[in-house]
């Protein structure tokens, strides 16, 4: 995912795409710690991901105060 397609979401849809990386990131590290984890550079990717959505989120809270 692109910082440009993040920002070109709303903030409700964020949230929900946070809450669904959330639970991908979840079930990588309990696939990890099984050794079920194929993809091992999906749990960076998910982090990076996260980190995106946050710092816009927060970009956009810090500009509407």
């Amino acid at each position: 995912m692109k910082v440009v397609d993040v920002r070109a979401k709303t903030d409700d849809e964020l949230a929900q795409q946070l809450d669904g990386f959330g639970r991908e990131i979840f079930n990588l590290r309990f696939q990890r710690a099984n050794g079920q984890l194929e993809n091992t550079a999906r749990v960076r990717q998910v982090r990076r991901d996260i980190a995106r959505i946050k710092t816009v989120l927060g970009e956009r809270h810090r500009k509407a105060s």
